[in-house]
């Protein structure tokens, strides 16, 4: 492909680019000063509150910044030893998980205040929205930013951000590392070290391997992973820094396959006599319903970057960060299906105990190239003083995307997608109560299926600004105008030349493409005022804005022939907080009600064409408490209140294709999908002796629906935790970590239709740590 041949002179461009501006800024300045109030890094001592964020774009203290910023650090990673990152947000309120499938791909899929961000990952401030199942090896802490930031981020960020801070190498000596073991043949060793050279120069890698199966579930999903992040730092204390970096992850897993729901509303489900409530069916913990003879997802994540800094004076630094990333999601599975006749004969209604299968196939190969040049630092306007940063950033990315053909079939791999009597020997139908699929015995391939190539290129400049107005008084601006363009060429397969409204008469190797290319502005403003110098009360409004075909490619929002010429969804937030430092700066405090509008929706008009006339709210309170309330007691909780309502979901139609009747939205007054209500996490640790430290935490979350109807939903629960942590020296230790000790079975995913994602069980796992 061109875009790959002219990948590799585009990075020497930008490299070159900024190694000759570092050149010449530092030939004009003779003597320069590191400058650290602009060096925005993680706290040093080991804390569950973090008072800086390692995120240039936040240009003062978290504590004087006007949104909610919920950080999870190295210490609440350690001490609940989260292995992926689905599994460090569940200890932030106001975050639930979207589940894969088909228009879905598997992979982490959050969603911040009910709005999807499954497009706005970032590492280290670059995005990184790939389809792919996070790890935590080289992270050194997550920041989740809440509420609409564009202006920050670009495209997307609708409901806010995550962003994973990377461990890269710095001053000093350390190595220090994992090796644990547990139920449900749990295993995981992880080794991190850092070598200070002397002369500025510093190296360190971080390296894991992982295995396990799912707790509570017996020959169904398993994990298996392995990784590598070295990097090397030079110049360090010096006015000149370059950081080169790289990572690598490997994932070989067998995947969760979900809960059928139980149908409210087939029609052949009221002939049937059942009475369908929308939740998952109540059967055994841990059933599988996947293929496991078949069924796999693989995954390889490569990313390098070069980060260049050079202080231009004591109060102006100047960076450059090039990323080429290149990623790969392979995956065939199998999920129970309750559209296509589940519990029952389609054809004569008859109770049956039987599932259909679903499968869900992608190969997806992606390659992206982004570039960011800033400048921050702090000047005065008279009496005003600013901290600021200003930028350009460039992105380009591609993917290829095509599907697997089973059994010669396209798609399913079966042909009457229903259960009849007798069926469940094929393999494509199991039994409710006991599904078993027996061996597999089939064909896969991508030869005959439709292929995809999308190319989506992101140019945008902003700048932010924070203004101390008054020692009590700090203006917080931004602005951000982004250029977004993506482009998809569908080839059509051999086994699916389908009547499509793009090309009617479509033929296996015709291609048809479509495109949106769209320029907007978002901006944000806030006010903070200080009542006291530990203390902080703000009011702030933000927009963002979500174009066709925001994830690139790979991911649940792309771009087809219905919406490719919409403008982007528009999205703003108001909020109204405040935060302190309280217990001489080792508790922080946080309070915030907020309100998120998404307009310019896109759903269907009263002539069945797609157009940007929906509208989704939502209101919300959220608390929260991170640090020390005495030198032994460590805490970190958040509550969560979202009312959120679908105000205008289109129309829908009551008549035929034939004869259309289209009405307003039944759906209109409705929770929106993948909210709850209400939400909570508590994390508290206590050091009872020296030697022991003890921690306990719960997970509450209310209902979720899957979709937008209401009718399909997975219930609230309770989740409980427990750690002890027994330092047998200054440098090892020992520390058993307690999993949902109740045994509780709950969901993490509820997907629109079909199935549920179930949590894992009960699970232990005892860790030897070093650090030296």
């Amino acid at each position: 492909m061109s875009f790959i041949k002219s990948r590799k002179k585009i990075v020497s461009t930008a490299i070159a680019s900024s190694l000759s501006v570092i050149a010449t800024a530092a030939i004009a300045q003779e003597e320069t000063t590191q400058l650290p109030t602009i060096k925005a890094q993680a706290t040093a001592e080991q804390s569950l509150k973090v008072d800086e964020s390692a995120n240039k774009k936040f240009v003062a203290p978290l504590l004087d910044t006007p949104k909610s910023v919920s950080v999870i650090s190295k210490q609440l990673i350690e001490d609940t030893q989260v292995t992926t990152l689905s599994d460090a947000l569940r200890t932030v309120p106001g975050i639930t998980l979207g589940a894969g499938e088909g228009g879905n791909p598997n992979g982490d899929r959050p969603f911040i205040r009910g709005y999807n961000s499954e497009s706005s990952m970032y590492v280290d401030g670059v995005r990184n929205s790939t389809s792919q199942n996070r790890e935590m090896f080289a992270v050194e802490q997550v920041e989740v930013t809440k509420g609409s930031a564009s202006a920050m981020g670009g495209a997307g960020t609708s409901g806010g951000s995550i962003n994973m801070i990377s461990k890269v190498a710095k001053k000093g000596d350390f190595l220090e590392g994992s090796v644990a073991g547990g139920t449900d043949n749990y295993q995981r060793i992880t080794l991190d070290g850092n070598k200070d050279f002397g002369n500025g120069v510093a190296a360190r890698v971080a390296v894991m391997g992982h295995h396990n199966e799912k707790a509570g579930q017996d020959d169904g999903a398993e994990y298996k992973r392995a990784g590598i992040a070295p990097s090397i730092t030079f110049g360090l204390d010096t006015p000149t820094r370059a950081t080169l970096s790289y990572y690598y992850l490997r994932t070989d897993d067998t995947p969760d396959s979900g809960i059928p729901y139980n149908n409210p509303f087939a029609a052949t489900n009221a002939n049937a006599g059942l009475n369908g409530n929308g939740k998952p069916i109540d059967v055994e913990q841990g059933a599988y319903y996947g293929w496991t003879e078949r069924d796999f997802q693989k995954q390889e994540n490569q990313s390098g970057t070069i980060k260049l800094e050079h202080d231009l004076t004591d109060s102006l630094t100047i960076s450059n960060t090039a990323v080429y990333n290149k990623s790969k999601n392979d995956y065939l599975w199998t999920n129970p299906d309750d559209s296509k006749g589940n519990f029952y004969d389609k054809k004569t209604g008859a109770l049956t105990g039987n599932v259909w299968a679903r499968a869900n196939s992608r190969v997806a190969d992606t390659d992206g190239f982004t570039d960011q040049l800033s400048l921050t630092g702090k000047f005065n306007t008279g009496a005003l003083k600013h901290r600021f940063n200003i930028g350009a950033e460039y992105s380009d990315q591609e993917t290829d995307r095509t599907q697997y053909i089973i059994d010669g079939l396209n798609s399913t791999g079966s042909a009457t997608q229903a259960c009849p009597t007798g069926s469940i020997a094929s393999g494509w139908c199991t039994s409710v109560q006991n599904p078993n699929r027996g061996p597999w015995n089939g064909t896969i391939s991508t030869e005959g299926a439709d292929a995809y190539n999308i190319q989506s290129k992101n140019t945008s400049v902003y700048f932010l600004d924070n203004i101390e107005l008054h020692p009590q008084w700090l203006l917080d601006l931004g602005v951000r105008w982004d250029k977004y363009k993506t482009e998809q060429t569908m080839t059509y397969g051999a086994l699916n030349s389908a009547v499509t409204a793009a090309k009617p008469t479509a033929k296996a190797g015709d291609q048809v493409s479509i495109e949106n290319d769209k320029d907007f502005i978002n901006w944000q403003a806030g006010i903070t005022f200080k009542p006291a110098e530990n203390g902080s009360i703000y009011a702030s409004y933000a927009t963002s804005s979500n174009p066709v075909g925001v994830d690139g490619g790979d991911g649940s929002e792309g771009i087809t022939a219905a919406i490719k010429n919409l403008k982007p969804e528009e999205i703003r937030t108001i909020e109204l907080g405040t935060k302190w430092d309280v217990l001489n700066e080792k508790l922080n405090l946080t309070a915030a009600i907020f309100r998120t509008e998404k307009t310019n929706t896109r759903a269907t008009t009263d002539t069945g064409l797609t157009s940007n006339i929906g509208e989704t709210r939502v209101d919300g309170l959220e608390l929260g408490v991170n640090g020390n309330i005495t030198d032994k007691w460590a805490v970190s909780a958040g509550y969560t209140y979202l009312d959120s309502e679908l105000v205008d979901g289109g129309f829908e139609n009551k008549g035929t294709t034939a004869a259309p009747n289209y009405v307003a939205s039944s759906n209109n007054g409705k929770q929106v999908q993948n909210v709850a209500k209400n939400s909570a996490t508590l994390w508290t640790t206590y050091q009872v002796l020296p030697q022991l430290n003890l921690g306990v935490g719960a997970i509450a979350m209310d209902k979720v629906y899957g979709n937008a109807a209401n009718t399909k939903f997975v219930p609230g629960y309770v989740r409980y935790d427990a750690m002890a942590r027994y330092n047998v020296n200054k440098n090892v230790d020992l520390q058993l970590n307690l999993n949902n000790l109740s045994d509780k079975r709950y969901f993490t995913k509820a997907y629109s239709s079909h199935y549920a994602t179930e949590a894992e069980g009960r699970s232990a796992v005892l860790s030897l740590n070093f650090k030296y």
